[in-house]
């Protein structure tokens, strides 16, 4: 099984897909990382203000930040790689890093429409 690890920027809910105004590339990444998941990935998402013991205990995220600061996040890990900092990745990249497939339908993300076609923001 794939795995993606995520170390987000401190954010005030788990994902950033909260408040008054969400920022639409979070809401993306969001429904993104669902998309993984219903294919099969692992995703694992941490926020340092509300998981700081796994910037802590993880190499690859304690050695980035250890040089960049919180500047480098979010910081993407797929299988033990970091693939990814100060940016979300595209779902098509998503998919190329774990070796997914993509059809005409997955490869369309909601680009930023709350939680897809569900509407449950």
């Amino acid at each position: 099984m794939k795995n993606i690890t995520v170390f987000d920027k401190p954010m005030c809910c788990s994902s950033g897909v909260c408040g008054p105004s969400v920022d639409p590339a979070l809401a993306r990444f969001a429904d993104d990382l669902r998309w993984l998941a219903s294919q099969g990935v692992q995703v694992k998402r941490h926020n340092p203000a509300h998981d700081a013991t796994a910037f802590m205990h993880d190499p690859i995220i304690r050695e980035a930040m250890k040089v960049g600061g919180e500047a480098v996040l979010p910081v993407i890990v797929v299988d033990g790689e970091e693939r990814s900092r100060q940016r979300y990745p595209e779902r098509d990249e998503l998919a190329a890093w774990i070796h997914l497939p993509l059809t005409s339908e997955s490869a369309t993300s909601t680009k930023g429409e709350c939680c897809g076609k569900t509407n449950c923001c």
